[in-house]
């Protein structure tokens, strides 16, 4: 709940360095080498990353906990033509999100959730992942050094993934000084 206030007073004073209006390479590479399907944007912001992908074909549903986030988003679609609905929702739990996924995409939102609802979290996603489809996560890691980081760590997030995926493949790097890692998670094809 705290946590919830926390982020929501920082889009009202537009204190958001995550929210750069620019969509990473990463997803742009993946869009220009994949086919349009269905599409779900977790933690979307106001809606950046979402729309881009809508401008690829895609039908997507961005998601994310804070209302002025959603407002934004919203009034950014208004502007555009593409098949974008923006819900806000708790990523961990995705009450009303029904039938699968193509691609599943998360910049910047699993790393910021507690122990508990990443579990929520991930088996909520391997419900909703369609056969073949692609979880694409953006997240900092811990670092070794820090023991008690309440962030994941590269360890974690293959233990915790592996039993519903059947590859992770991660992209290991540094954003302002803090580990941090692409992942590209591929489901099963049944």
């Amino acid at each position: 709940m705290i946590r919830s206030l926390l982020f929501e007073l920082r889009y009202l004073f537009r204190n958001t360095p995550w929210d750069t209006g620019i969509s990473p390479p990463e997803l742009i590479a993946f869009l220009e080498n994949h086919p349009p399907g269905r599409a779900l944007d977790l933690g979307c912001g106001t809606g950046t990353n979402a729309l881009a992908i809508g401008k690829y074909g895609w039908e997507v549903i961005g998601v994310d906990a804070s209302y002025l986030a959603i407002r934004r988003a919203q009034a950014k679609r208004k502007q555009q033509s593409a098949r974008v609905v923006f819900q806000r929702l708790d990523v961990s739990r995705l009450k009303g999100i029904s039938g699968t996924f193509d691609l599943i995409l998360d910049i910047g939102c699993f790393h910021a959730l507690s122990p508990e609802a990443r579990s929520r979290y991930i088996q909520r996603i391997a419900q909703l992942i369609g056969p073949g489809g692609v979880y694409l996560l953006y997240t900092w890691l811990a670092d070794p050094d820090e023991p008690r980081s309440h962030l994941p760590d590269a360890e974690g997030i293959k233990h915790s993934f592996s039993p519903y995926f059947a590859s992770i493949t991660p992209h290991f790097g540094t954003e302002r000084g803090q580990s941090s890692a692409w992942y590209q998670i591929q489901a099963n094809n049944l």
